[in-house]
């Protein structure tokens, strides 16, 4: 919202001593961001006078175009007195105009040096400037800036004239604040940061609706609760916007267009009431306000024919739809040059329809930006009087007698508040008298009883709802500065939760073995489940939709982590890097599918049935752990070849971890997508599934761009930490020698290493010290279907040499329980 400063002060008596940066600091702090301050006129410098135009010579050029020759009057501005020659391109102008002239020894924005020049044959002394040249946009009249004729004498200074000195400040208005899209709301608060008399500008008496006007027809009251109509006929068409308007609109951020619409922006800056005009001789009969229906269609202002959905409010006429109500308009009844009779609609619509009907047909206009925000309902005639005085004023029309006004405007419920609450809530040692006055500040009547008050908000101001909206305006008056700064006392001894504790350990485990921790959206869409080739009745593509996603292509809640961290992994192999090694820790959800979730209100604490009914309606958020191993494991070198990245490194990672957290991992072999049917592992926690752990499928990883072989892990990191020890004991050393035994043993290739390895373990005893898979072997010898597994055995008692017996007896009793259980011969 771009605020003219003069504008400002117009309604409100701000101090002589303000300056507009002081202004816009009280205002920041009252909860109008400042986005910026713009002064046009500190980018000029140098002479800018009037000038009157005494001859205009045309002359035409070879290349085609046509310049003019003038002559202009600039008073005792260029210290001669004597006419000034300059050529212009422009031809908007005449003899006799009065316009703006940049004298030699001036600079426009953009360092546009202006110098006495020979071009087109003439010695040109300067330059009749258009709005664009002078950095204040477009103004409208296609050419250079054209002033009325007693706007000054020749070789007055422009400045002035144009507004040049006039400041600019823009705010970033958040949506709570609609108010504030208008001059009218930014006043009102310059007069509270002030403590200055303010004149609301939609204070004005209206004609009395004894006379009916246009007919009107509300058919859905509560999509549109008022509806006033006005109507002003012998409208010139010729009539042109005034200066001040046009500017004030330019200053605004608003392109000039014609008088009839430059109005009813005009009212919509002033008022904040998006204000909507109809060439009236284009209507037909009763004009209705209703829901459309399936099927119809509209082709709105912006030339788009659009299909209807049956919650959108449409205006319609005889002949059919005429405006998307409080969004658009309609082609059909469009003001244009030779509109002479103008039918003014001031309505109030329904906030939530005006939102969804903008979101719904991708329309963003300054009209449904401020009507899906909330706008005051209790202005409609004020702004429609407003409207037809303007342009009788200056378009030369005539107020038709009658007006229409269809319905009430909807009542403000009082809110209850404790007296106190605002003081308890801010910190801050605010009294009743203080919370009573600032209420009023804002607009709120007060009724006091006790220790408890009765707040009724203002009607400008649909988001104040609950108590605590009320705290919050009593605080931002006394200032946000003022809120005391006090850290909440920790109780002492009891640091972090064990969930904390096992989380920081996880990290540092997988900091440990070479991962970097990363963070990625969690939404997902079926792209990113098609590029994992999941099936179609994958239990992942079952989401939780989010009702207003960030992107149309990502709907819903992620039900795994590999999307993110895949495309993390590829968007880094593609800046360079010759390999990665990723994780991240998050929450997925998995729909519950018991209903949409009740809502309840902020100023009291729901009942046990009411907290019951709200979490189970929330899905089931686990935190899950992915890790993401891509191009190369371990660097190449002087020292030799690197090592790419494999599905043993990610079973390993989650190996890693169980030790580290006093958890016996179990793997198994698997068959589930993302990952390689031949190298994927089910990972176990006794009988519990913890989750996959493998070699990616190769249609993934040229899915998302990543090299053979990636691999990669997620797990249920809350079932790890369930099964975790919060103190894994250190290992015991034994100072007695390690007795060595290698076997190997042949097996099926159905069977995996880690059957091989465990049934090993157990039948080794309690002397196994370690256990490695040194040798994979597959051939001739073996036989098909066959694969040798050889694996290095390592004993050591903690109290004693073990004699050549008990080792023998110690791998024999190992060998024997796996060839029991894997069907595994000795070789």
């Amino acid at each position: 919202m771009k605020a003219p400063v003069s504008w400002i002060k117009e309604y409100v008596d701000l101090p002589a001593h303000v300056t507009t940066e002081e202004l816009a600091a009280e205002l920041t702090a009252l909860g109008l961001k400042l986005e910026a301050i713009e002064k046009p006129g500190d980018q000029i410098t140098g002479p800018l006078v009037l000038g009157r135009v005494l001859t205009q010579e045309p002359e035409p050029q070879k290349n085609g175009k046509t310049i003019n020759w003038c002559t202009v009057d600039v008073g005792e501005a260029n210290g001669t007195g004597e006419p000034q020659g300059i050529v212009c391109g422009a031809h908007n102008f005449g003899v006799g105009d009065l316009v703006v002239v940049v004298l030699p020894g001036a600079v426009l924005p953009g360092d546009f040096a202006i110098a006495a020049r020979k071009t087109y044959g003439h010695v040109s002394a300067g330059m009749i400037c258009s709005s664009a040249e002078l950095g204040l946009g477009d103004d409208g009249q296609g050419g250079i800036i054209v002033l009325p004729a007693d706007a000054g004498q020749p070789g007055d200074d422009a400045f002035d004239v144009l507004g040049l000195r006039d400041e600019v400040i823009e705010f970033e208005i958040n949506p709570d604040r609609a108010y504030a899209l208008s001059l009218r709301g930014v006043a009102r608060e310059a007069a509270l940061a002030y403590d200055a008399p303010y004149r609301d500008p939609a204070q004005r008496p209206t004609p009395a609706a004894d006379v009916a006007g246009h007919p009107i027809v509300v058919e859905d009251p509560a999509g549109c609760p008022v509806f006033v109509a006005r109507t002003v006929r012998d409208l010139d068409p010729a009539a042109t916007t005034p200066d001040w308007m046009a500017h004030r609109l330019t200053q605004a951020g608003m392109r000039p267009i014609s008088l009839a619409v430059d109005v009813t922006n005009y009212v919509m800056l002033e008022l904040g009431r998006p204000i909507h005009g109809y060439d009236a001789d284009k209507l037909a009969g009763t004009v209705r306000v209703r829901r459309a229906s399936a099927g119809e269609r509209l082709t709105t202002l912006d030339g788009t024919r659009r299909e209807l959905s049956e919650q959108d409010l449409v205006v319609t006429d005889d002949s059919g739809i005429i405006g998307l109500g409080g969004v658009m308009g309609g082609q059909t009844t469009e003001m244009s040059g030779t509109t002479t009779r103008v039918l003014v609609e001031s309505a109030h619509w329904d906030a939530t329809s005006m939102f969804r009907t903008g979101k719904r047909h991708k329309i963003s206009s300054e009209a449904g930006k401020r009507n899906e925000r909330g706008v005051d309902p209790l202005i409609c005639e004020a702004a429609a009087d407003r409207v037809v005085e303007l342009l009788v004023e200056h378009g030369g029309g005539t107020a038709e007698p009658g007006v229409t006004v269809v319905g009430t405007a909807p009542s403000v419920p009082a809110i209850a508040m404790a007296v106190d609450l605002p003081a308890r809530v801010s910190g801050m040692a605010i009294d009743a008298a203080t919370t009573v006055r600032n209420l009023e500040a804002v607009g709120c009547a007060v009724v006091v009883d006790g220790d408890r008050l009765e707040a009724t908000p203002p009607p400008w101001r649909p988001d104040v709802t609950d108590p605590f909206d009320l705290v919050e305006e009593v605080a931002r008056i006394e200032g946000y500065v003022n809120v005391p700064s006090v850290l909440p006392n920790a109780g002492a001894g009891r640091g972090l939760t064990r969930e904390q504790r096992l989380r920081r350990r996880i990290g540092r485990t997988l900091a440990g073995a070479g991962c970097v921790e990363v963070l990625s959206f969690p939404f997902v869409g079926d792209a990113a489940f098609d590029a994992l080739g999941l099936p179609d009745d994958d239990v992942l593509r079952h989401t939780v939709r989010l009702a207003n996603p960030m992107s149309s292509e990502e709907p819903g809640y992620t039900t795994t982590l590999l999307p993110g961290l895949l495309k993390a992994a590829a968007r880094n192999l593609s800046r360079g890097a010759p390999g990665v090694a990723l994780f991240e820790t998050g929450t997925v959800a998995f729909p519950a599918d018991r209903g949409p979730a009740p809502i309840y209100g902020v100023d009291w604490r729901p009942s046990d049935d009411e907290l019951a009914k709200l979490l189970d309606a929330v899905p089931e958020q686990p935190l899950h752990l992915a890790v993401v191993l891509a191009g190369e494991r371990e660097r190449s070198g002087w020292w030799g070849e690197g090592r790419a990245a494999a599905w043993s490194d990610a079973v390993g990672v989650v190996r890693r971890l169980g030790d580290e957290l006093g958890v016996e991992v179990q793997v198994a072999s698997a068959a589930r997508m993302p990952w390689h049917p031949g190298r994927c592992a089910r990972v176990l926690v006794g009988d519990l599934e913890l989750g996959h752990a493998g070699e990616l499928h190769p249609r993934v990883c040229q899915a998302f761009g990543l090299p053979p072989r990636t691999s990669a892990v997620e797990i249920d990191l809350d079932l790890l930490m369930r099964h975790a020890r919060d103190v894994v004991p250190g290992p015991e050393f034994s100072s007695y020698p390690v007795a060595k035994e290698d076997v190997a043993l042949v097996v099926d290739e159905r069977v995996t290493s880690a059957e091989v390895e465990a049934a090993l373990r157990e039948g080794a005893g309690e002397l196994l010290e370690s256990l490695r898979l040194f040798d994979v072997f597959t051939g001739e010898q073996i036989g098909a279907g066959k694969r040798s597994l050889a694996f290095a055995l390592r004993f050591r008692a903690p109290d004693r040499t073990l004699t050549e017996q008990e080792t023998s007896a110690a791998r024999d009793a190992a060998v024997a329980l796996a060839a029991e259980r894997t069907g595994a011969v000795q070789r």
